[in-house]
């Protein structure tokens, strides 16, 4: 793991009382804390490592810094004229050094600036609740302080890596999402098992920086979203060099003794490798928090309602990965947005809007969750799949278009491929399910959830005229598969 650089790491708290408490200073506690700042509340926001968490160094910024170089040449590649220009292959080692800066070289002094200017306060260490409204927090060194949150405490640890009961793996000594996007070397041999997010973005990554990547997944590639998504990825896998295992699962993992990795797959076989990356979901990082003195249970999920509030304690709150609503950045501070404007709210006794996307609830939660997933191709899906809106009971009707047809596909790039899916509501003549597998689609996405999350007819979206000649060509096209009103 790369040394951490942190700032006032044993600073405890300077009162002992906060209107409201945060524990977990990522992306989505800072959110929370920045909400009720504006609010008019006193708060104090506890961190045991980074100020930024895990989206800013071993997440969602390395991995997409890891994915960029390759995704440029392969762009350059596909455009005759800067196809001639090229005239080398990846730089591993400046892609990693443009990961470090991405990652602030995993120093958080500029968050815990922002924190100052934004005035919320920082305490350095471990927190655990005590009872009612009561953190423990717990330095390095092993001072403590207790505070008392007046309103409310928000829990926004998030979540880490889940570990699968492989015999041998854990003693293996794997990597995790943080030591592959971290990495300080290139391994020449690479096994990855599990076909989620992680693990098909990071074959994608290490299978450009030049490692042999072999990618186990027992059930297919990017559950969740529309098969073809899978599908697509694991064709460009294989054709840019990876081993792609569907069906197979290690049955044995061991690490030999001159470092190498060994698996014993389900169909006998042994593989051997550099390192393996475990990349089979996440838990719930509650394990240590106290849950116990209130009445939850220890490494659970968190329930809430819509306005993050956990299920029967009226001054608790979990935001993020930690509610396992939708595990994504982007969600968490939506989140958290809501759940920071609603605290205060509830504060000064002001009116809550907890209506079905009113200011206070996370509505999109539900049925509105975009994702991209910067695979190559790109996977960029918001709302539901076509399967799950039939096992919702709607009646629906499904709409394909091949992206390689429009005009924007054809100066895009040499041989443009790519499907784009629209699933309607027939009831209601709105979109709920909108699917691009392509190259450089995710940023098409954010239409598609306008119209999701707005509820816009299908007869108003023909009045949306998409430019000529672009990929966002590809909403005329839908409607026009679909029919005109």
């Amino acid at each position: 793991m790369r040394p951490l650089t942190t700032t006032a790491q044993t600073d405890l708290p300077a009162l002992d009382a906060y209107d409201l408490v945060v524990i977990g200073a990522g992306a989505v506690g800072e959110n929370v804390a920045d909400r009720a700042v504006q609010g008019g509340m006193s708060v104090l926001i506890v961190e045991s490592e980074l100020v930024g968490g895990e989206c800013s160094y071993w997440a969602c910024m390395p991995s997409k810094a890891l994915l960029r170089a390759a995704s440029v040449l392969r762009a350059a590649h596909a455009v005759p004229g800067a196809r001639a220009a090229i005239t080398g292959g990846i730089d591993a080692a400046a892609v990693l050094a443009s990961r470090d800066a991405v990652a602030s070289h995993w120093d958080d002094a500029g968050q815990v600036r922002w924190l100052q200017k934004t005035g919320i306060a920082l305490a350095r260490g471990h927190a655990r609740l005590d009872g009612e409204r009561r953190v423990v927090i717990t330095t390095t060194d092993g001072a403590s302080r207790t505070v008392t949150a007046t309103h409310a405490v928000a829990i926004c640890t998030g979540s880490t890596a889940a570990m699968p009961p492989i015999p041998g793996l854990a003693e293996a000594r794997p990597w995790t999402s943080r030591e592959i996007t971290s990495t300080e070397t290139v391994p020449s041999r690479l096994a990855i098992i599990g076909g989620g997010v992680v693990g098909c973005e990071m074959a994608t990554a290490f299978t450009s920086l030049g490692s042999a990547v072999t990618l186990i997944a027992r059930s297919g590639l990017l559950a969740g979203v529309e098969e073809f998504a899978g599908e697509a990825v694991a064709e460009r896998l294989r054709a840019e060099g990876a081993e792609v295992l569907l069906g197979a699962s290690p049955e044995r993992v061991d690490r030999r003794a001159d470092g190498t990795v060994a698996l014993t797959l389900s169909e006998g076989r042994v593989l051997e490798v550099d390192e393996v990356v475990v990349a089979t979901g996440r838990t719930p990082v509650t394990g240590d928090l106290g849950l116990e003195t209130i009445g939850l249970e220890p490494g659970a999920w968190l329930e809430v309602d819509d306005t993050l509030r956990v299920r029967g304690v009226d001054w608790l709150y979990a935001v993020g990965d930690v509610n396992h609503r939708a595990l994504l950045t982007h969600q968490g501070k939506y989140q958290a947005r809501a759940a920071g404007d609603v605290i205060a709210a509830r504060a000064s006794a002001a009116s809550i809007d907890d209506a079905p996307w009113g200011a206070h609830v996370a509505t999109a939660d539900h049925a509105a969750v975009p994702q991209v997933t910067f695979t190559s191709p790109e996977v960029a899906s918001v709302g539901l799949t076509a399967q799950q809106a039939e096992a919702k009971g709607l009646r629906t009707r499904v709409v394909d278009y091949e992206l390689g047809w429009l005009a924007g596909a054809t100066v895009h790039g040499d041989d443009y491929r790519g499907t784009a899916r629209m699933v309607v509501d027939e009831d209601r003549g709105v979109i709920v399910g909108f699917t691009l597998v392509g190259d450089d689609v995710g940023e098409l996405l954010h239409a598609a959830t306008i119209a999701v999350v707005g509820e816009v007819p299908l007869a108003r979206l023909w009045h949306a005229v998409p430019s000529y000649p672009t990929l966002s060509e590809i909403w005329l096209r839908l409607l026009e598969g679909y029919g005109r009103p």
